[in-house]
């Protein structure tokens, strides 16, 4: 006799079924790719599928997700990683905001710190992306990143768990010697 494995989104409550696809619409609109979303909500891909077509107008696009966790360690990756990372975790534990829903509403007040100050209607993608703050989060409760004190000026930022604590610097106190503005800025 085989077992059937339950199908995704099947036996919910129509509460239940509100707050994951509401979850889901979210994630979409920050630009999640459809495997995370799969990941982490109870709706299957068909569903989330015909849920993106009808949000964005286009079929979900396809490729893998970043994988590499050395991406964290530039400076002005790290910089914009923790500033998410940071909002992440006020949310989760002091304002006691359930994982997932961090993770959404910590990436929405990343967007809004990165955008400040920039001249209305200049769109320009952000340096830290939907798929890339998941990852950092699953980097984490893997244990391969954690909050460090910088020695300079006693900030907390991302650095690997193997790196020693005491001769952290961050990229904000000692930033590389081409760390200028960005190619996209110059030009204007």
């Amino acid at each position: 006799m085989s077992k059937t494995k339950p199908q995704r989104g099947r036996g919910l409550g129509l509460q239940k079924m509100r707050q994951e696809i509401e979850l889901a619409s979210q994630m979409i609109r920050l630009g999640a790719p459809l495997g995370i979303i799969v990941k982490e909500t109870a709706l299957d891909k068909q569903r989330l599928s015909r849920l993106y077509r009808e949000l964005m107008n286009k079929k979900p696009p396809g490729g893998m997700l970043p994988f590499s966790s050395e991406w964290y360690l530039g400076w002005l990756p790290n910089i914009h990683a923790t500033v998410f990372y940071t909002a992440y975790l006020f949310l989760h534990i002091c304002c006691k905001v359930e994982r997932r829903q961090a993770l959404v509403n910590g990436y929405q007040l990343y967007l809004e710190y990165a955008t400040a100050g920039r001249p209305e209607g200049k769109q320009e993608r952000p340096v830290l992306s939907f798929s890339r703050a998941w990852l950092l989060l699953r980097y984490v409760e893997l244990r391969l990143f954690d909050l460090a004190i910088c020695r300079a000026c006693h900030g907390s930022f991302l650095a690997p768990t193997y790196l020693a604590r005491w001769q952290f610097v961050c990229g904000i106190c000692k930033p590389p010697n081409r760390a200028g503005p960005r190619l996209a800025d110059r030009k204007q």
